[in-house]
């Protein structure tokens, strides 16, 4: 398998930013995140306080991002990270598509506006999984149910019931009409919390007080908690915590952009995602 020098999960300022300044210091480097970039950038009206981009709408602003990323031939890996390991030397990284290794890891995932359900966290590799395709093997003749919080997720759902008994998807966004392929669609309901149930089974409660029970509960979000997504990452007050140069309690893992705290500027995430780099590089050099 191949080794990254550095892997910059998240695609929004910081994570760019990141992975442009790793690129101009010669680095093999994996960026991990949406082609689209961020979601965030382009719902922004308008934007006064970018240098050089003054009173850009969010849509102009991605484009540049964009433009930017394309005249350095920087490329992105259309995955998501569903688990970060230290290894000593290395770092592990679980995607939902794929495996793969990096020498340094810098997290530039942003903040998720969603809440864990009651009963997430506490049940969360017991029956509750943030990755389908990473997951499937576990229930092969078993039944599931998913949480998809954008189309995006339906592939996921779709791969799942090729090896489930049975796979019931529940999207909590607008526009999902059709079932994803071999699952059955739940509609008219919002999930509130989620337990263990007899035998074995897992239950996801509905907002109308109805409760549906399943091996499995599938929450697909955009965003990972740091804590779920990096074993042994020092948090404070729903942030990771850093040092000036961006270095996270475990060696050669930094961190930048709205994930360290606020302000969520886009101008602080992108200084940030610069000092991420010039950090790793200088760790990179140590080594």
């Amino acid at each position: 398998m191949e080794r990254y020098d550095i892997a910059i999960i998240g695609t929004g300022p910081a994570g760019l930013e990141a992975a442009i300044t790793a690129k101009l210091r010669n680095k093999n480097i994996l960026l991990l995140g949406n082609e689209e970039l961020s979601t965030k950038i382009d719902s922004a009206h308008e934007i006064k306080n970018y240098l050089g981009l003054p009173n850009v709408s969010g849509s102009d602003m991605r484009s540049a991002f964009a433009g930017h990323l394309k005249a350095m031939d920087i490329s992105i890996t259309t995955d998501r990270a569903a688990a970060i390991y230290a290894m000593g030397d290395f770092f592990a990284i679980q995607g939902h598509a794929e495996n793969y290794e990096a020498s340094t890891v810098i997290l530039a995932t942003g903040v998720s506006a969603e809440k864990p359900f009651p009963g997430e966290k506490e049940n969360l590799g017991r029956g509750v999984s943030y990755c389908a395709t990473c997951d499937a093997s576990l229930y092969r003749g078993k039944s599931a149910i998913v949480v998809g919080y954008s189309a995006k997720e339906e592939t996921e759902a779709a791969f799942l019931a090729e090896i489930a008994d049975k796979v019931y998807y529940l999207p909590v966004y607008d526009g999902c009409d059709t079932a994803p392929a071999g699952t059955e669609l739940i509609t008219g309901v919002k999930p509130t919390a989620i337990e263990k149930a007899e035998g074995g089974l897992m239950a996801l409660k509905y907002d109308n007080g109805e409760t549906a029970e399943a091996n499995g509960i599938f929450i697909l979000r955009e965003n990972i908690a740091p804590t779920d997504l990096v074993p042994g990452l020092e948090i404070k007050d729903g942030h990771v915590v850093t040092d000036r140069k961006m270095a996270t309690n475990l060696a050669g893992l930094f961190a930048c952009g709205d994930i360290t705290g606020t302000p969520y500027q886009y101008a602080k995430a992108a200084g940030e995602g610069n000092v991420a780099a010039l950090s790793a590089v200088s760790f990179l050099s140590g080594k």
